[in-house]
């Protein structure tokens, strides 16, 4: 039997710095496991990046728009004993997202392969339709293949690779596009550039570019045409709450609005935390912070720094515009990309912090067509999001409104209406901001890119080997960024030190 199969008998203390999904994540199995659980979080309330506000009659979730996997959600609430649907439920959507081009082309992409066959057919030809089949075989082929290992269990504990499965891996290695960008892979594959830049957009679900992150990312597409796209009910703020009230039931105590200072150690073991002036004993901490962070401000200079894992280069950003929409469009769903005339020059200005406002593939997220009270009847919230370079000193007081202005041109070609003159309402996060509230270095929303093929191997491992008692949770650690990876992460870390209690 697994270790978070059944629940354990253990008296002491855990200290968990940040309260976002991965915090909660870890607090929740700890409280399972018995012990004394405390959450401290710099801002007022829980959930990190995946929170929520309201705008004049509009609710937009602040972070995370995607979610899949939500059995990763419903097995904390069965790990506690309660019925999931007792605190959270979610609607099983039919599409995945609608794609628009600037030539006029149109495309809605689904959970269901025999439909993206049809579609793929009907707008690019029954030649690039037919290989639709055989992509998503091979996406799958590779996630059931891989997962286990990469993202369900740790690349830094031996035990991981002393099983069966991965001899299986190892064979497979070839085939597997770890030598071959992403978008070498896609070309290979298909004709048509668009289809192309489809399924090359999967790279920014980690923060990295089609043209350097390794073809094994074809994987991430199984997430949602395999496995299927989800929205809470409540939005994705829901997630987090649903976790909150969990974890407050099992007994974790909330200490918001409390800035930790420092990890406390005594020689090479943990001893505890110091929120303050006060200092809070623990037998083991956890670190639900960006490592950069926490290695610049909260863990003692004694303890030694992985110099290779805090060199990597970070993840892309976003610029992110909140707009309460004054009328409706039926051509729009929950989720809708318009694809850049040029991908690859986008990308490239990314990643060498050139003019990358200029023609932006745009991302338009819109809960209210799932959630109706998200917005007034007849009208619409909309999360605009577009990627940017993490922050190194950019004046995004200029490109901001550069940046706004390219979008609403551009939104207002495709739906043949100024968008400017029905926005009621707006807020702007950047990454400026997306750092201040998360503590993200640069902003970077994932932590480190996946730009090159052994940056899985970098991140920061869920447990520092070298000091007892230190693990690691979230985005920036094992193993990676995004609502799934995360839960992921406080799953493996709190495995890591039930072995070590054990």
């Amino acid at each position: 039997m697994k270790i978070t199969d059944q629940p354990h008998s253990f008296t002491g203390k855990v200290g968990i710095v940040g309260a976002g999904i991965a915090g909660l994540s870890a607090a929740i199995r700890a409280a399972v496991a018995g012990a004394e659980v405390h959450v401290f979080e710099q801002n007022t309330y829980t959930g990190g990046k995946l929170t929520a506000f309201d705008q004049e009659g509009y609710r937009f979730d602040a972070g995370p728009s995607l979610f899949t996997l939500p059995h990763l959600v419903d097995e904390l609430f069965k790990l506690a004993g309660r019925d999931p649907k007792q605190y959270f439920d979610y609607h099983v959507h039919d599409e995945v997202c609608r794609y628009f081009w600037q030539d006029g082309t149109r495309i809605t992409m689904y959970p269901e392969t025999k439909r993206n066959v049809e579609a793929v057919s009907n707008v690019f030809g029954k030649t690039e339709g037919n290989k639709i089949q055989s992509y998503f075989d091979k996406a799958r082929e590779k996630y059931d293949l891989t997962a286990p290992f990469f993202l369900e269990g740790s690349l830094h504990r031996m035990k991981t690779f002393l099983t069966k499965g991965v001899l299986n891996v190892i064979a497979a290695i070839p085939s597997l596009g770890l030598f071959s960008t992403l978008n070498d892979y896609n070309e290979s594959i298909f004709t048509e550039p668009k289809l192309v830049q489809l399924f090359n957009r999967y790279a920014t679900y980690n923060g990295s570019s089609p043209y350097l992150t390794p073809g094994i990312m074809q994987m991430i597409t199984h997430l949602e045409h395999g496995l299927g796209t989800y929205l809470p009910k409540g939005g994705m703020h829901e997630i987090s709450q649903s976790l909150t009230r969990l974890a407050e039931d099992l007994g974790v105590k909330f200490h918001l609005g409390a800035r930790v200072e420092s990890v406390l150690a005594k020689g090479k073991q943990v001893t505890g935390l110091q929120v303050g002036e006060e200092q809070h004993s623990f037998d083991a901490v956890f670190i639900n912070s960006d490592v950069k962070h926490a290695y610049a401000h909260l863990i003692p200079s004694t303890v030694k720094r992985p110099k290779k894992t805090l060199k990597q280069e970070p993840s892309s950003s976003a610029l992110i515009f909140y707009w309460g929409v004054g009328v409706s469009f039926e051509e729009l769903d929950l989720h809708n990309i318009f694809f850049s005339n040029d991908y690859k020059r986008e990308f490239d200005a990314i990643q060498n912090n050139r003019e990358f406002w200029k023609d932006p593939t745009i991302y338009v997220n819109i809960t209210s067509k799932l959630e109706p009270g998200d917005a007034p009847e007849g009208k619409e919230n909309w999360f605009v999001m577009i990627n940017v370079p993490a922050d190194s000193g950019q004046n995004w007081s200029e490109i901001i409104p550069k940046a706004r202005q390219e979008i609403i041109s551009k939104l207002s070609e495709h739906l043949g209406r100024d968008i400017s003159k029905i926005i009621e309402n707006e807020s702007v996060l950047d990454p400026l901001l997306i750092e201040k509230k998360t503590s993200s270095v640069a902003g970077a929303l994932y932590g480190t890119s996946s730009n090159d093929r052994m940056a899985a191997f970098l991140r920061h491992p869920n447990k520092k080997t070298d000091c007892k008692g230190l693990y690691f949770c979230g985005g920036s650690a094992h193993p990676g960024g995004g609502v799934p990876l995360c839960l992921l992460s406080g799953k493996i870390a709190t495995q890591w030190w039930l072995d070590d209690v054990r």
